[in-house]
């Protein structure tokens, strides 16, 4: 992806998210300098993956195949240093007809919520015991509180305020928008990014950059390069 598309997508996400009063933490805003200016203050946010995602999942094509994350709140994992730091939350957006390809997580079970805006379109397939996917088999997920059982490959529809939970190495999942775009949140246990995603097949889970002008906003991906000593 361009520099200045990243930009544009970032520009536009941060208007989306406002304008269902959802308020992003402050480190949200603060410009690359800025970023760079507080590294030492920001070391949760960098060493944690806070901040900023914007992926096209090496496609090429962002408004048909790409997601912007922003993650807010990330722990540990589980072990003396985690004291109770096991949980995740991110903000997301789905236009409306973009879709994420087909993946699940080994360890990391989210709940996956509607927000608002349109109706967020889910493809659920369940696992085998080596975690492979299952095409035909049945797939029992978590709706609000309520068992659903549902055959492999069905689409699961959310509306918002709708929720749904998958759980790791059982729920492989693909997402994408319907009827208008959808801000998406995202409840989980301790996320990993780099290590935790498993697609169903290979994708580029970061986007290539190419630097056409200055970043608006720094992505968790540039934190290695730009920030870390």
């Amino acid at each position: 992806m361009r520099r200045s598309e990243i930009n544009g997508v970032l520009r536009r996400g941060e208007e989306f998210i406002r304008s269902f009063g959802y308020a992003l933490p402050p480190f949200a805003g603060l410009s690359p300098d800025d970023m760079g200016a507080r590294r030492d203050a920001l070391g949760t946010v960098i060493d944690r993956g806070l901040g900023w995602d914007v992926t096209d999942f090496g496609s090429g094509d962002f408004a048909r195949t790409g997601l912007l994350l922003f993650t807010a709140r990330n722990g540990v994992a589980a072990g003396s240093a985690a004291r109770g730091l096991v949980y995740a939350e991110k903000i997301m957006v789905v236009r409306e007809g973009q879709f994420t390809p087909t993946h699940r997580h080994e360890r990391k079970a989210e709940d996956i919520i509607n927000r608002g805006g349109g109706v967020l379109a889910l493809r659920l397939f369940g696992a085998g015991p080596d975690g492979s996917v299952d095409q035909e088999g049945a797939v029992e997920v978590m709706t609000d509180g309520v068992t659903r059982v549902l055959r492999g490959g069905d689409v699961l529809r959310l509306r918002p305020g709708e929720s749904v939970t998958l759980l790791p190495r059982l729920h492989w999942h693909a997402f994408w928008g319907e009827d208008g775009d959808v801000l998406v949140g995202e409840v989980s246990t301790v996320n990993d990014d780099v290590a935790d995603n498993v697609f169903l097949e290979p994708v580029g889970r970061f986007a290539s950059i190419e630097e056409d002008e200055a970043p608006f906003r720094l992505l968790v991906s540039d934190y290695a390069g730009l920030l870390r000593s």
